[in-house]
């Protein structure tokens, strides 16, 4: 759902000729990763090979912004930022994968650069229910607004 959710939305957004930006962690090496001291230890990853590519039902086309990231949040260190003003663009439809971690992240950068937010809620979701629940509840309510897929593309 979640995936099938985020392709009609950038299938819609496409059609419509509006930006589309992807975004995904990458890195070769591991190295350009930020590495502070932690209380608690991130989980050990034991990614195959093509782990950071794009799913295909998302159908990533040429006219798409493709943002590598490498840190939790899509503006720190990436160009973001500057594509979006450069098209005096102000709302950011957000969706995707952790929800409690990229996406809240992502979503806090945007609200202090002072971009509109509309969370698409049923084309993202967390890595536990619990982390999903609580941002959707307490987090973007207050700085953004909650939205389906569906009355989405209703308004587009």
């Amino acid at each position: 759902m979640v995936i099938a959710n985020s392709a009609k939305l950038a299938n819609q957004f496409r059609n419509k000729g509006a930006f589309v930006t992807l975004v995904h962690v990458s890195s070769k090496d591991f190295k350009d990763m930020p590495s502070p001291k932690l209380d608690t230890a991130p989980p050990k990853l034991n990614l195959e090979e093509g782990w950071d590519e794009f799913v295909p039902e998302l159908g990533v086309t040429e006219t798409d912004h493709i943002v590598s990231k490498k840190q939790w949040g899509a503006f720190h260190g990436t160009d973001l930022d500057l594509q979006l003003r450069r098209r005096n663009m102000n709302t950011i439809v957000l969706c995707g994968i952790a929800s409690g971690i990229g996406v809240d992240t992502t979503a806090r950068e945007a609200f202090q650069h002072g971009y509109h937010i509309i969370f698409a809620i049923d084309a993202m979701t967390g890595f536990t229910k619990s982390e999903h629940e609580h941002v959707r509840d307490v987090i973007f309510p207050r700085i953004g607004r909650i939205r389906t897929t569906e009355e989405i593309l209703k308004g587009v």
